[in-house]
């Protein structure tokens, strides 16, 4: 999946990031409401986590911007803990809320749960043929061994799965298994899909589809 970190203090918003980027999910950070707005026009997101208090333009106006005309879902972040102010950034739009200081290990969970609201209903545990993949516990295993993935493997492995057997092309796989630094023109998806196909093993599972792109078998 793919997150945008809207956080203004530089600490806490790399911390956020890299956190849920050892779960293997591509991120983003902005560290001003202006910004976040221009990267949430640039970049398709699943889950915004959106600090409240932001300078040059206010989280409020972040999130009713993201709530009128994106798709993501919304995990707001804020010091205060009055119940009003939770209503009332609830009332904004944002799908959920979150009280600093918080646990991360509350913080992963609510991202996860949000990403699996953004698009269709799928299962907590992704198959093919015999391969697994626990989203929650983050880990793949093939006829019940557990096989070792990077974090980029793991990001691709859970796109193709929950393609559900359609293509997904090389550029669709960078907008949502890397971050915007990523090269275009990079040949990371190639790389990644070999290593990938490696340790999979056999019989192979990713189908190359020439000149369109890549599918899992059933």
């Amino acid at each position: 999946m793919r997150v945008l970190v809207v956080e203004d203090e530089v600490m806490m918003a790399d911390a956020i990031a890299e956190g849920l980027r050892r779960q293997s999910m591509a991120v983003d950070i902005s560290l001003d409401g202006a910004h976040a707005l221009h990267m949430l026009a640039e970049h398709p997101y699943d889950v915004v986590v959106l600090d409240r208090d932001l300078p040059k333009v206010h989280g409020d106006d972040v999130c009713r911007a993201v709530a009128s005309t994106h798709s993501a879902r919304i995990l707001m972040l804020t010091a205060a803990r009055e119940i009003t102010e939770r209503v009332r950034g609830l009332g904004l739009g944002a799908d959920d809320y979150l009280t600093k200081p918080f646990a991360f290990a509350e913080l992963v969970a609510r991202v996860q749960a949000l990403a699996r609201r953004a698009g269709p209903a799928l299962p907590p545990v992704l198959r093919a043929a015999d391969v697994e993949l626990d989203v929650g516990r983050h880990q793949v295993t093939r006829d019940g061994s557990f096989i070792a993935l990077s974090r980029k493997e793991f990001a691709v492995l859970e796109v193709l799965l929950r393609a559900q057997g359609s293509v997904v092309s090389a550029e669709e796989l960078l907008e949502k298994a890397w971050d915007s630094h990523i090269d275009p023109f990079t040949n990371a998806v190639r790389v990644t899909m070999g290593t990938l196909r490696r340790k999979l093993g056999t019989p192979p599972l990713i189908e190359t589809i020439q000149g369109v792109g890549y599918r899992i078998g059933p």
